[in-house]
């Protein structure tokens, strides 16, 4: 039996990466912007991109809209409602030249930040599920500035 002879039950299901491709090939070939889909959706830009790129579980009313928006399958619809497996990134280190240097940002000033905030919380970590983040651009003489705040929740470690 060969594989288009098999029941669709059967074949390869579409996995979490296959949508991503989708959904990015779509956004490039219609020229959709982030924001536009973040608007339709009623989210923010951050937490959309986020979910676009398989990293958020969708409603099935945003994973219709998603659908809708880039012209998924059904199955692909499906799939963004799934709870996804998050922070996988293809190598340990990134090799992305951005994400590299959002690495590199943690590994030099991560134990500050640990410090400072267990200085001013105390034994804790901050939460990246009760989080928010901003992302806007600074025009600047000198050329344009990022600007990320990051915002989550503080969660004091318990002893038992």
């Amino acid at each position: 039996m060969k594989p288009s002879d098999m029941p669709t039950a059967y074949a390869k299901p579409l996995t979490r990466a296959d949508v991503t491709e989708m959904i990015v090939a779509a956004r490039m070939h219609k020229g959709i912007r982030w924001a536009d889909v973040a608007k339709k959706l009623g989210q923010s830009k951050e937490w959309t991109t986020t979910a676009c790129l398989g990293q958020m579980q969708m409603t099935k009313k945003q994973a219709e809209t998603v659908g809708r928006i880039f012209e998924l399958p059904p199955e692909a619809v499906k799939v963004l409602q799934y709870v996804p497996y998050k922070g996988g990134l293809p190598t340990a280190v990134p090799t992305d030249p951005l994400i590299y240097r959002l690495y590199e940002i943690v590994m030099i000033y991560g134990p500050a930040i640990k410090e400072l905030i267990h200085e001013e919380f105390g034994d804790g970590i901050m939460s990246a599920i009760d989080f928010d983040m901003d992302l806007t651009r600074l025009p600047n003489d000198k050329g344009d500035r990022v600007k990320i705040v990051l915002t989550g929740k503080y969660l004091q470690y318990k002893t038992f």
